[in-house]
């Protein structure tokens, strides 16, 4: 199982709204933008959302 933290300020930035159908929809994109660029096995089992754009600069500009 992985466990991610979406602080307000990452949904705000990265997601579709603030509701909660909005940060599982930015976990997903997230995810599927992950798993084109990793193996499954490579992915941290606990992380904040913005982990990603520190391993992957063009996060910020490809999930929005």
């Amino acid at each position: 199982m992985v466990k991610v933290t979406v602080s307000a300020a990452e949904l705000a930035r990265w997601g579709r709204g603030d509701q909660l159908g909005n940060v599982e929809d930015l976990v997903e994109r997230s995810f599927e933008f992950l798993l084109l660029r990793e193996p499954p096995s490579s992915i941290l089992r606990r992380f904040e959302l913005s982990t990603i754009q520190r391993y992957f600069p063009d996060y910020d500009r490809e999930i929005r």
